[in-house]
């Protein structure tokens, strides 16, 4: 079966809530749906995906709808992992060492965006660091 049949349901959901400059490609066996909405249209995205694969064990989605228009520092940013803790990192990317932890649900602040998917935040604890703007959903 291939991809975007898989999550057609997902991708026709994306194309109806509307999600702006929505991109659908797949490469390297991995479908990328990428583009702008609502944090309520993200949150929704995702739990259609988590319905589509419940475990998030097939590997083969990126789903990146980013909620970035409109947010400034100081914005309350809610963490939409799918069931884990989110990573606060040293620097923006993968590559650095993770600092502190955000759990998932938690309500966290925006201290500076240093470029679209990276976000330096802060936790009411006072753990700071980047995370990827990925998991992150504007407090509506």
């Amino acid at each position: 079966m291939a991809l975007q049949d898989k999550y057609k349901e997902l991708i026709d959901a994306a194309t109806a809530a509307p999600v702006v400059n929505l991109q659908v490609r797949e490469q390297d066996g991995v479908l990328y749906i990428d583009g702008e909405s609502s944090g309520a249209v993200k949150q929704q995205l995702w739990d259609m995906y988590g319905k589509l694969d419940p475990d998030y064990a097939a590997g083969d989605l990126m789903l990146n709808i980013n909620s970035v228009a409109g947010i400034s520092e100081g914005a309350k940013l809610k963490v939409t992992t799918n069931k884990t803790n989110l990573n606060i990192r040293s620097g923006p990317g993968t590559d650095n060492s993770i600092v502190g932890k955000a759990a998932r649900h938690e309500v966290v602040t925006l201290v500076r965006k240093e470029n679209d998917q990276w976000w330096w935040i802060k936790t009411d604890d006072g753990e700071e660091g980047y995370s990827f703007t990925q998991y992150l959903t504007p407090v509506e």
